[in-house]
């Protein structure tokens, strides 16, 4: 097992890593300083349906155990499903000792992390991440909700108490979800990592090369990259920022879209192109966005799904983006791969990017 520690001002937790990692979930419960008195698991109903067995045999006997099962995807995060999730745990007569484990993709862990951050104020939680996707969203401590104006705006910081990190469950991933998470794993090499980048442009070329041990290694880099971010700025004053490189016009293009037809990753992925023009627009960042844009899409990201809306929609959801700030939109740019910085942008600026985005676009 490949172990990870996450350090924050308020918590240190493990993240352990690697196939057959579900295993390890009893001795952390049975280890913990107040073992819990009784664990409800919320579940993305998909992923019990496949991998379900395998979480209950490892769930330590002597702790009762409730389960509550949520839809797969981004309508788990809703605020129905937040209220039966909160009425469920209430029904089960859960205390302030009471555990939530998170068994799903990232939005069911920002879910299930949401409803552990508010009942009665806050109780303990683990992640039990099953996708790709959830090596950057289990951990750091984020956990929310979505409205209808804006993804992820309702919500807190709950660190968990450990990330339990089972590859082996990826391997029944679809190529959407596949592609959406390594998304993900792209940013994290963007902000930090340049011989990371190169690494994944050569050795992956379409979606079924995501696999095996390479991914194993992006996954671990991903996290430790995370992690360490985390460790400076917990609550997103500062440097955790950086980790939105790509996000302000993919969460844009998610919403636009409607939560779960465009995946996560898939968005993002065309946030980072709009990222990177961007970084050429402000400060000539230099690299060859329309020679990545091709690769993303011969990988089969649909790199032209914000091009069915207008850049007014666009920048009318981007200005209710959690970072935007008086009136402008910040953004994530680059001033070289490895060294990302937080700027605002006016509508003026981002109108020219955009229209310089759709004419580049045409060679994709």
């Amino acid at each position: 097992m490949n172990r990870v520690t996450v350090e924050t001002v308020h918590k240190t937790y493990p993240v352990i890593i690697g196939e057959g990692a579900v295993k390890e979930i009893g001795p952390v419960l049975l280890k913990m300083k107040n073992k819990p008195t009784r664990l409800f698991v919320i579940a993305d109903e998909g992923v019990y349906a496949i991998h379900g067995s395998a979480l209950k045999e490892a769930l330590p006997d002597p702790i009762p155990v409730d389960w509550h099962f949520v839809p797969a995807g981004e309508s788990a995060k809703s605020f129905s499903v937040f209220e039966q999730c909160l009425t469920a745990m209430l029904e089960a007569a859960l205390d302030r000792h009471s555990l939530v484990v998170a068994f799903g993709g990232g939005a069911c862990g920002d879910l299930a992390g949401f409803c552990a951050a508010s009942y009665m104020r806050g109780i303990p939680f683990i992640q039990v991440p099953t996708t790709i996707l959830a090596h950057d969203s289990a951990v750091g401590g984020k956990t929310a909700i979505n409205h209808p104006l804006g993804k992820n705006m309702i919500g807190a910081f709950h660190q968990p108490e450990a990330v339990i990190y089972d590859t082996s469950f990826l391997h029944s991933l679809s190529e959407k979800e596949t592609r959406s998470g390594f998304a993900e794993v792209i940013k994290h090499a963007f902000i930090a990592d340049e011989p990371m980048l190169t690494e994944i442009l050569r050795t992956i070329q379409k979606t079924a090369d995501i696999k095996g041990a390479f991914l194993a290694q992006c996954l671990k880099k991903g996290i430790e990259i995370k992690s360490a971010i985390v460790k400076e700025d917990e609550k997103e004053i500062g440097v955790r920022a950086f980790l939105n490189f790509g996000h302000t016009y993919g969460h844009a293009v998610e919403a636009l879209s409607g939560y779960g037809k465009t995946a996560h990753g898939e968005a993002v992925a065309c946030g980072m192109i709009f990222a990177l023009y961007a970084s050429q627009f402000k400060n000539n960042f230099s690299f060859n966005i329309r020679s990545f844009a091709k690769w993303l899409k011969g990988v089969g990201y649909p790199v032209k799904e914000g091009l069915g809306f207008s850049f007014e929609e666009i920048y009318t959801v981007m200005t209710r983006d959690k970072k935007a700030y008086g009136g402008t939109v910040r953004f994530v740019l680059l001033n070289k791969i490895g060294e990302p910085y937080v700027t605002d942008m006016t509508k003026e600026e981002l109108q020219k990017i955009d229209e310089h985005f759709r004419k580049e676009a045409e060679q994709w």
